[in-house]
């Protein structure tokens, strides 16, 4: 996929990433193909050293079928965070302008026209936006290595002393709220997306730890 997307970006991104529901191009199917999709070098080999640090002892515990369970379960939670704060957002940029006069089709014909508006640019953004990678199944990975191993001690690359999963992650995602939330990054880092992740993650592992259906090692 992601030699694909190097040779063939605009026709892969349309197709596989995930677009924005009321958008022309997005299709069912992107709901899980955006796991399978990244921007560059860089963002993918951070995502797959992530999998195998965090996800090769998990899989061990749980075996192929309970590891893919989880893994698409966080993936879906990713994507359904942020795409409904999206979608809220949107609807209510859209009642606000249709209460000036312009009718829902309106807004839409605009939208897909590529025409920028000042009253439109944070619908554009939205509506023309693309998400994808596997940043959210793998932020439910990492709630889910420190509910087995809380004590592991992991590093941030810019704070170079060793902290332990139960502390690491929880601070990793209440960071990524604080941004998704304030934007005050500035970045097209999907932050409400690693939330997602994290959310299903942990309500995954509150549920199998209250049915005694976990294997601890």
């Amino acid at each position: 996929m992601f030699l694909a997307t190097q040779m063939m970006p605009q026709q892969m991104m349309n197709l596989f990433a995930m677009h924005f529901p009321l958008n022309p191009q997005f299709k069912i199917w992107q709901i899980i193909t955006h796991m399978f999709m990244h921007a560059n070098l860089m963002h993918i080999a951070f995502n797959m050293y992530a999998l195998w640090a965090f996800g090769t002892p998990l899989y061990h515990i749980w075996g192929d079928k309970k590891f893919l369970i989880f893994y698409f379960a966080s993936g879906l939670g990713a994507v359904l965070l942020y795409t409904g704060i999206q979608y809220y957002t949107f609807t209510q940029d859209m009642h606000t302008l249709m209460a000036q006069g312009l009718s829902k089709n309106e807004i839409l014909n605009v939208l897909n026209s590529g025409k920028v508006y000042v009253q439109f640019q944070d619908m554009g953004q939205i509506y023309w936006s693309v998400m994808l990678g596997a940043s959210g199944a793998i932020y439910g990975l990492l709630v889910a290595f420190a509910f087995y191993f809380p004590n592991a001690e992991l590093m941030l690359i810019f704070i170079p002393y060793p902290i332990k999963a139960k502390y690491f992650v929880p601070i990793l995602v209440l960071l990524d709220l604080v941004f998704g939330i304030t934007n005050v990054m500035h970045t097209p880092i999907a932050h409400m997306a690693h939330v997602g992740g994290a959310l299903v993650g942990y309500i995954l592992m509150k549920m199998w730890q209250k049915y005694d259906q976990r294997r601890w090692y």
